[in-house]
C-alpha cells in the first residue's frame, strides 16, 4: 500500500507522535543550552489538518506572526515552517536580552535569535527522524519572515498544496522563566518522502 495523506491515521499518527515526542525533547534540550535557562515543554499536540484551516489557529488571519522557513533534502525532501505569534516571539527575545524589541521589525541580532530557534526546533525533529530511520537528511539555513499569518502561510501552502491539501501540525507549548510560549511547527514533506519515511519506519511494506 502506498502512502496517502487521506489515509493517515492509526499507526501512521502513532509514528508521527513518537517522532514529535523525541523531537520536542531534543529541541528543549538544545534550546536550554542556547539560552542557559530551564525549558519546560509540554507533550506536543500532533494532528493532520487541512492547509486552508491553518489560519484558523489564529483569531485573525491578519495578525502579525513570525515564521521561520527551512527546507530539507536528502533521502526525504520538503519544507518545515516554525510559526510563533508576535507576542511569543517578543517574549523569547526579551528572555534572552532582558528587554523586548524596540520595533515591530527585528534588528539583525533579534532576527538571529528567532532564526536559531527555528533551526533548533527543526533540527530536533529532523534528528529524531534520522535516529528512528537512519535516513540522511540535510536542512537549509533558516529564513525569518515577519508578516500577517495569511502571507507567511501562503508560501508553503502554494508549494505544498500542489501535492496535498493537508499537512502535519505539531503544536508546542514551552515555558521559560514562567513565560509561556506557543510555537507551531508544520512538517511538510512531499508525498514521495512520506512514503519513504513510513517504509523506513516499517509502517509500510516494501512491496
Amino acid at each position: 500500500m502506498d502512502f496517502s495523506m487521506d489515509n493517515i491515521n492509526g499507526l501512521y499518527l502513532d509514528v508521527l507522535k513518537e517522532i514529535g515526542n523525541i523531537g520536542s525533547g531534543n529541541a528543549a534540550t538544545s534550546l536550554s543550552k542556547m539560552i542557559n535557562k530551564s525549558v519546560n515543554m509540554e507533550v506536543p499536540n500532533i494532528e493532520v489538518i487541512e492547509t486552508e484551516k491553518v489560519v484558523e489557529l489564529f483569531e485573525d488571519e491578519e495578525v502579525i506572526t513570525v515564521g521561520v522557513y527551512i527546507n530539507f533534502n536528502g533521502d526525504i525532501n520538503g519544507t518545515i515552517l516554525t510559526l510563533l505569534d508576535k507576542a511569543s516571539s517578543d517574549n523569547l527575545v526579551r528572555i534572552l536580552f532582558g528587554k523586548k524589541p524596540e520595533s515591530d521589525i527585528y534588528n539583525e541580532i533579534e532576527s538571529s535569535v528567532i532564526q536559531e530557534l527555528g533551526n533548533i526546533m527543526s533540527s530536533g525533529y529532523v534528528t529524531s527522524i534520522s535516529m528512528l530511520t537512519s535516513l540522511n537528511i540535510n536542512i537549509s539555513v533558516p529564513a525569518v519572515n515577519i508578516d500577517m499569518v495569511s502571507s507567511i502561510l501562503s508560501v508553503p501552502a502554494v508549494e505544498y498544496g500542489l501535492e496535498s491539501d493537508k499537512l502535519i501540525l505539531i503544536e508546542n507549548k514551552l515555558e521559560i522563566d514562567d513565560e509561556k510560549i506557543k510555537c507551531y511547527f508544520f512538517f511538510m514533506p512531499d508525498l514521495t518522502s512520506f512514503d519513504t519515511l513510513f517504509r523506513s519506519l516499517g509502517v509500510l511494506g516494501n512491496g
